[in-house]
């Protein structure tokens, strides 16, 4: 007889690190945000997840400045930071990076872990003067193969588009973690939550999959950020965050990767197994 919701894997702790990158300073927020690592993995994660561009700041004003501050991966200094601080503690991490690529510079997150550099994802979706310094991605949407389970990953604005989170979930992605810098959107009432929350809650229930949001806050250069970092479980709840508005916070959650291969709503609907494929042209 099988026992129902029989896991072959032990539970995963996640958690999704927010904080406050300073603008060019790489060493220092690089230290910081593995010291933040650090402390998830001393209370049990064993996924954590870090800001888009969680290395160099957000709000560039030139191409030079940019450039300068973007590094190759996975050989530059903060992949590689990352990548020694996964296998120190055994754990996987997926942050946010400015990426050159010969004369190219691409908004990406890495994903390394105990041995060493998975992969990359270059952000696909670029959001308003990103459109300025950064190419489009050009890797698809990669889904990592872990010891932990099957990764995938996307950045802020990728979340916009629901073509996102159901390529990842065919590439059989059981977790999507999201570094992200969320502003406020036009029209915003004061006080009103993240679209941002809305979108990816509906995005995890939409294709059965677990969606871990790692925001940033302050403001950089006159650009405000939202915070609210979340973690989603496969029927679109959140189970851990929001998180602040305004302050650094670590957000955790256990969850079950065995879970993102149900995708039933019930005896009758799927929400994969549904799809009709004949009518959607």
């Amino acid at each position: 007889m099988i026992q129902a919701n029989a896991s072959a894997r032990p539970p995963l702790q996640v958690s999704c690190i927010q904080f406050e990158p300073l603008m060019g300073d790489v060493e220092g927020n690089v230290a910081r945000s593995c010291a933040a690592v650090r402390a998830a993995a001393a209370a049990g994660s064993r996924l954590l997840v870090l800001p888009e561009l969680a290395n160099t700041g957000y709000v560039f004003e030139t191409m030079e400045e940019a450039a300068a501050l973007a590094e190759a991966v996975p050989g530059g200094p903060s992949t590689q930071a990352w990548a020694a601080l996964a296998a120190e503690l055994g754990v996987h991490i997926v942050a946010g990076v400015a990426e050159k690529a010969g004369d190219a510079l691409f908004n990406s997150a890495v994903v390394v872990g105990p041995e060493g550099y998975v992969g990359t994802y270059r952000k696909s979706h670029l959001w308003f003067r990103e459109n300025v310094f950064f190419q489009k991605g050009d890797l698809g949407f990669p889904v990592f193969e872990t010891a932990l389970g099957k990764i995938g990953v996307a950045i802020c604005y990728d979340g916009w588009f629901p073509e996102t989170f159901r390529q990842l979930a065919l590439g059989g992605a059981e977790i999507v973690c999201i570094p992200t810098n969320w502003v406020p959107m036009p029209n915003q009432p004061a006080g009103e939550a993240a679209m941002a929350n809305t979108l990816h809650r509906a995005a995890a229930h939409s294709n059965g999959i677990f969606i871990a949001c790692a925001d940033r806050v302050g403001v950089e250069r006159g650009q405000p950020f939202e915070g609210q970092s979340l973690i989603i479980d496969t029927k679109g709840w959140t189970i851990a965050g929001p998180a602040s508005r305004d302050a650094p916070e670590t957000i955790t959650a256990v969850i079950d990767l065995d879970d993102a291969s149900r995708k039933d709503l019930n005896e009758f609907n799927s929400v994969l197994g549904d799809r009709r494929t004949d009518v959607y042209g």
